[in-house]
């Protein structure tokens, strides 16, 4: 990152811009810039590029996510922040503008944005350093990745004791965070039917993830929602910690349930990765299969290397298909990754691991 943080803010609202320009003005080594809307914005990028880009969704002459659409579409795209009235908690623009490629989303109120945006300083100057510091090599959507699964009948072969080892045992722990949300689309979508359970923390605001579920079982072949206590990881489902709720998994007997729970950040996040991962070291051991994707931070470094220490099989996403190889490299530094592979081949190397039968 340049020693002067460009933030270019495209908003049509005079007092957002206004209102941005007077906050961020002060802050040291943040330069910004602003456009009434995405054509304007355009010109200002040909004679200099920004940084960062702080994003309204609701614009004339071209909406926000058709933009952020296009930047997405680059080489080399610039790092977008949401800040819109329209990206509420919970809602279908803000879960698609995540799915879009941007890092952050912000809502902001109807009313009272010049207070909003003085209220909001701090969160705003974190979330434009934490995108810019993001890789510029963000995912792009693709077909699904290809996965190689085993034919029925080659199952059929197996004892029974395997057979219940492989599926009723298995648990598949993921933890992502910046740039996750496409991530996990790409190792959702090709799961089949009969995948292990999956658990996962994606770090996302609290009301997001509901939404973000939902999107993702209506294009996955697998179940997808968001973790509710007592919900019981199954194959063919995977269950999404919900935002500001910690996630464990606890085995009853024979079955593996999660467990929400409140209590402070752990490695500076709430939902942490960490805990998931811990969890999942305790209750499944060598049964367990912890995948460790793009985000800023270490937090899931330490739970991975407890799954590894358990017996568990772990995997790590490669530094060229992370939008931020943070969390995956602390992990790697750490010696808790078995395998690193790129985003696209994470689906068949999860499933792979889980099939592994191990031997006494």
């Amino acid at each position: 990152m340049a020693s002067v943080l460009r933030v270019l803010v495209v908003d049509d609202s005079a007092v957002v811009r206004q209102g941005v320009l007077l906050l961020l003005e002060h802050v040291p080594g943040m330069k910004v810039e602003v456009a009434s809307d995405p054509l304007i914005a355009r010109q200002k990028m040909k004679s200099r590029r920004p940084d960062v880009i702080l994003l309204d969704l609701e614009m004339p002459r071209m909406d926000g996510l058709t933009f952020l659409r296009e930047l997405m579409r680059e080489d080399n795209p610039v790092p977008v922040v949401v800040c819109s009235g329209l990206a509420g908690p919970g809602s279908e623009t803000a879960v698609r503008a995540l799915q879009e490629g941007a890092l952050e989303i912000i809502a902001k109120p109807q009313l009272g944005v010049g207070d909003f945006l003085r209220e909001s300083r701090a969160r705003l100057v974190e979330a434009l350093r934490n995108a810019a510091r993001a890789r510029s090599r963000l995912a792009r959507r693709g077909p699904p990745a290809k996965v190689e699964v085993e034919p029925p009948e080659r199952l059929l072969e197996r004892p029974l004791s395997s057979l219940l080892t492989v599926t009723t045992d298995k648990v598949v722990a993921v933890g992502a965070s910046t740039g996750g949300t496409e991530a996990l689309r790409q190792v959702l979508e090709p799961m089949p039917p009969d995948c292990p359970g999956i658990v996962i923390v994606q770090h996302m605001p609290e009301q997001f993830t509901s939404a973000f579920a939902k999107r993702l079982h209506e294009i996955c072949r697998i179940e997808v929602k968001e973790a509710e206590q007592g919900d019981r990881v199954l194959q063919g489902r995977a269950l999404i910690a919900p935002g500001n709720r910690h996630l464990r998994v606890r085995r009853t007997g024979g079955h593996y349930q999660v467990e929400l729970m409140d209590g402070g950040r752990v490695s500076g996040h709430k939902p942490s990765v960490d805990v998931l991962f811990q969890s999942v070291a305790r209750a499944a051991g060598e049964n367990g299969v912890g995948v460790l994707l793009t985000g800023m931070g270490e937090d899931g470094a330490e739970g991975l290397l407890a799954m590894k220490l358990a017996g568990a099989e772990t995997i790590a996403q490669d530094e060229a298909s992370c939008v931020v190889f943070g969390m995956p490299r602390a992990a790697i530094q750490r010696g808790a990754v078995d395998e690193v592979v790129p985003i696209s081949a994470i689906a068949g190397a999860v499933l792979r691991r889980a099939r592994r039968i191990r031997t006494p």
